[in-house]
């Protein structure tokens, strides 16, 4: 009893402290974020046309700078953070499967930051001239700085997520959740799943731009069920090797 005991405190000690660690990553990420806002806004800015920025109440340029540093902090952090979790969950999983911990923490930065950048270079920039030519020639953009940030932070942040569909699909099957086999056979759910996540995360509802979200969404998907392929045809290839040895060692006994 003690040893369990001593070690479910332990346990607590150890989240504790990567608790910690990734929090101290956020603060000192928030930081440089905030110190670096405006820059930050200035890059934002770029898929609109370089659009000048207003602020309608007193507190409003506060707000969008908490709010750049808040979203710039937490890509920041992004790796420390993954890493620590990683770390944490590392010793409940197999010497084999821990090998593979720092690959998957580069695997989930890799996906996350081509999401964020295809977003910002191919997704956003029409997808924001198509909402600008609805005025035609009877409106004029007098954009808030704090919406225009939310709008940019949120969508960028939500394609990274989509884009982690290999990793988060490839985990599901190493945890046996689902089979390759199953990932090929509900295509079809798959294709109106992906579908409406490009309807929801697109900033605007132009065909244009929700395509242009969907074919990569649907790529990555494909390459979830190769990825899935080869990842269980090893292990099972494995497990048959494992079996055969067996098989002779008991003939052999």
């Amino acid at each position: 009893m003690a040893t369990g005991h001593m070690s479910y405190l332990h346990h607590l000690e150890e989240l504790r402290r990567r608790i910690i660690v990734s929090a101290i990553a956020l603060v000192v990420a928030f930081a440089v974020a905030w110190i670096f806002a405006w820059q930050i806004l200035a890059i934002l800015k770029g898929p609109a046309g370089g659009v000048t920025l207003n602020y309608m109440s007193p507190m409003e340029p506060f707000l969008v700078r908490f709010k750049l540093a808040m979203f710039g902090g937490v890509i920041l952090a992004l790796p420390v953070v993954l890493f620590e979790i990683l770390s944490f969950v590392s010793p409940a999983l197999k010497t084999k499967e821990r090998r593979y911990t720092i690959g998957i923490l580069i695997m989930i930065v890799a996906f996350f930051a081509i999401g964020v950048v295809f977003g910002y270079r191919v997704v956003m920039p029409p997808g924001i001239r198509w909402l600008f030519n609805v005025a035609g020639t009877q409106m004029r953009p007098v954009l808030s700085a704090n919406q225009y940030v939310t709008f940019m932070g949120w969508f960028m942040i939500g394609l990274g997520i989509s884009f982690e569909t290999p990793v988060f699909i490839w985990m599901l099957v190493g945890l046996h959740v689902v089979t390759p086999e199953q990932l090929t056979k509900q295509w079809r759910w798959a294709i109106i799943v992906i579908l409406i996540v490009a309807s929801v995360i697109t900033p605007d509802w132009s065909p244009v731009t929700m395509t242009l979200v969907a074919i990569p969404m649907g790529i990555l998907y494909l390459l979830s069920i190769l990825l899935a392929k080869f990842t269980t045809r090893k292990r099972r290839a494995a497990a048959a090797a494992a079996d055969a040895a067996a098989a002779l060692e008991a003939e052999a006994q």
